[in-house]
């Protein structure tokens, strides 16, 4: 038997339109209640990105507003289901309700005794930027129907839609929903945060009204954060949550002592090595080592021993490269030799000169690459306050003044990372340049030095000079 229940996320009031959509994304995806995320899935989007899809779409179709997205929870009866099968079943219901035209991610939280599922799915379809409605009656005729025919596919019991018995299964289903079962861990984490960071009651409850809660202090403490029907008497979170315990904390307990206090618990560290073939050898070696072999000079199990051929192995690579040369430029004669290496060195000079160019054209650009460092810096800090935990407002107003800097100076952040992954990608094309030609210049340099002599060298080296020369001169005068 599964119970299906449906809500939506509103606009944030902090600033932030998100803010919810996001807190709801993160709390089902917690690791400790998804199997370290094995029970964890997603439609249209990825699971890592799903609050920053759900966003570009919102964006594309200038809908940030209004309502964020739809959170619809599969409650499961205790003892007769498992994980597995309710992720499978969870899959099926956003393919029969949700389709193909939102984001959605779900996931199964097996940490209870009641095992179910969470899917949330963005407000704005990314096929066509129209927003999801929902209208009174969606849940008895298209909601729940789809939750019972999936059970009674897998074998579970079903609940009566109309009648006394369904309204009685929906009310203990509340109850658990505006308990412990789905909200309990993050009020009592928005609690944690706060007393942390409050240095009176006063400012603790004002900081909880930040965040969204209602808060109702009368005989009890009472919170109730968007979405969430009834309030929730923070007493019932443990010990640690009643009016009194919470005024002792907040003069006892601060970042500091929680830092300190912050035990790591021992954990095992995997180490993947990579393992790496032996290289096979080319044919040419081949036929030289069973030449080896055949006059001697090779005992059996030849291949332990290949470290003593190591120089005449390298001997044959640099022979093979330099008869590459030859063949890529087509060299026949000395002189043809020759005449490549003063090519060579050409392109060297011009090469090098670029390379000058591109590093000048950085350097101008060093102040503004400083200034995008330190607003990398200091996002976390800045996204974090717009989601709105003001103890990181100092962070977000350093990395506006930065943003303002760059502005005045005719460019944005994103620009600025642009231009530094354009420069980035001209040193590397220009070095790439330069390694190649050096390369071919020690080839072809190696060659001469082991086909001729220096004094033929020399020789051919002035003629070719004397013919540059005087061509030059033959040229007409302007």
């Amino acid at each position: 038997m599964a119970i299906s229940k449906i809500m939506h996320m509103k606009d944030g009031k902090t600033g932030y339109h998100g803010v919810h959509l996001k807190r709801s994304i993160d709390y089902i995806l917690v690791p400790e209640k998804t199997q370290n995320g094995r029970l964890v899935g997603a439609v249209n989007c990825l699971a890592d990105r799903a609050f920053e899809q759900m966003r570009q779409t919102k964006e594309s179709f200038g809908k940030n507003n209004q309502r964020q997205g739809y959170h619809i929870v599969l409650s499961f009866k205790e003892d007769e289901v498992d994980a597995d099968t309710v992720f499978q079943i969870t899959k099926e219901f956003v393919d029969a309700y949700i389709g193909e035209r939102y984001e959605t991610v779900f996931a199964v939280h097996d940490n209870t005794n009641h095992i179910h599922s969470h899917i949330v799915y963005n407000s704005v379809s990314f096929v066509d930027g129209k927003k999801y409605h929902y209208s009174k009656g969606d849940w008895e005729k298209d909601i729940q129907p789809i939750t019972n025919r999936l059970c009674k596919e897998h074998g579970l019991s079903t609940i009566e839609i109309d009648g006394e018995k369904a309204n009685s299964e929906m009310k203990e289903w509340s109850i658990q929903k505006d308990g412990d079962f789905v909200w309990g861990d993050m009020i009592k984490r928005d609690l944690d945060a706060c007393i942390l960071q409050s240095s009176t009651f006063d400012s603790f409850l004002l900081m909880l009204s930040d965040k969204g809660y209602v808060v109702k202090n009368g005989k009890y403490l009472a919170v109730k954060p968007q979405g969430m029907q009834r309030y929730k008497r923070c007493k019932t979170l443990g010990d640690n949550y009643s009016e009194e315990r919470i005024r002792e904390r907040i003069i006892t307990e601060n970042l500091k002592t929680y830092i300190l206090d912050k035990e790591e618990k021992p954990k095992i560290v995997k180490c993947y090595i990579k393992k790496y073939r032996k290289a096979k050898m080319s044919g040419i070696q081949k036929k030289y080592y069973s030449r080896l072999y055949r006059i001697g000079k090779l005992k059996k199990r030849a291949y332990s021993q290949a470290w003593k051929y190591k120089d005449e192995i390298k001997k044959m690579h640099k022979l093979q490269e330099q008869y590459l040369l030859l063949a890529r430029h087509d060299i026949k004669t000395v002189e043809e030799l020759v005449s490549l290496v003063s090519v060579l060195n050409d392109k060297r000079k011009e090469f090098y000169s670029e390379k000058s160019v591109v590093y000048k054209s950085k350097a101008k650009c060093e102040s503004l690459f400083d200034i995008a460092v330190q607003m990398e810096e200091l996002t976390c800090g800045k996204i974090t306050y717009l989601y709105g935990d003001t103890y990181f407002e100092k962070e977000y107003q350093q990395w506006m003044m930065l943003e303002e800097n760059l502005r005045k100076q005719g460019y944005t952040y994103e620009e600025v990372l642009s231009l530094k992954v354009h420069h980035k990608q001209q040193i590397a094309n220009v070095n790439a340049k330069v390694a190649a030609v050096n390369n071919e210049l020690a080839l072809a340099r190696a060659v001469i030095s082991d086909t001729t002599n220096i004094g033929v060298y020399s020789k051919i080296e002035d003629e070719r000079k004397q013919n540059k020369e005087k061509q030059i001169e033959k040229q007409p005068k302007r």
